[in-house]
C-alpha cells in the first residue's frame, strides 16, 4: 500500500491578491484604471439549478445548471487627493454609474490575481454605491456591489509572469 504524495501547494493565498480595474474609456479602446482603497473583495458566481429528474433516476433527484449570475461585493476606503480634496476618479465614476439610468448605469470591470496566477475575469455590471456612514472617529468607507449583466469571461491575467514566492507582488 503506497501513501499518496503530498501536494506541492503549501502556501495559503491571501485575500488581498485581487486587483480591481475599471474601464474609464469613452472611445471604445479600454483604458483600465485601478479602483483603489479596497478593504474587502468577494466575487461570486451563483448557478440557477433546475430539477431534471425522470423516472430513470430511480427516485434520485437530478439537477442541471440553466443560468449563471455573477456579482462582486467589495468595500472601499473612500480616497481623496491630499491637497485638492477631490475624490478618486475611478471611485467617482462608480458613484456616478450607481446614480444613472440606461447605458450610463453600466461599467466594464476586470479583476485578477495581482501575483499573476491564472485567475482573471472581465464583465459588464450595474453598480450599487452605499456609504457605510459612521461616527466622528471612523473613516469614510463605501460598500460597492457589482451585479453582472451578461457573461463574466476569463481573460489572460495582465499580471501574468509576476508570481513571487510567498504570494505578494
Amino acid at each position: 500500500m503506497s501513501t499518496p504524495t503530498p501536494p506541492a501547494e503549501t502556501i495559503t493565498a491571501l485575500a488581498r491578491r485581487y486587483r480591481l480595474e475599471l474601464d474609464m474609456s469613452s472611445t471604445g479602446t479600454p483604458e483600465w484604471t485601478l479602483v483603489p482603497g479596497i478593504t474587502e473583495f468577494t466575487p461570486k458566481v451563483d448557478p440557477t439549478q433546475q430539477d431534471v429528474s425522470t423516472y430513470d433516476t430511480d427516485g434520485w433527484v437530478e439537477q442541471a445548471v440553466t443560468m449563471l449570475a455573477w456579482s462582486i461585493e467589495t468595500s472601499l476606503a473612500h480616497r481623496a487627493h491630499p491637497t485638492t480634496g477631490a475624490f478618486n476618479a475611478a471611485q467617482e465614476a462608480l458613484r456616478r454609474a450607481a446614480m444613472s439610468f440606461g447605458a450610463k448605469s453600466y461599467v466594464r470591470i476586470r479583476y485578477y490575481d495581482r501575483n499573476g496566477a491564472a485567475d482573471a475575469q472581465q464583465g459588464t455590471a450595474l453598480v450599487t454605491w452605499e456609504p457605510d456612514g459612521g461616527g466622528p472617529d471612523e473613516v469614510d468607507t463605501i460598500k460597492v456591489t457589482f451585479t453582472g449583466s451578461g457573461p463574466l469571461t476569463e481573460i489572460a491575467n495582465p499580471a501574468a509572469g509576476t508570481i513571487k514566492p510567498g504570494g505578494d507582488a
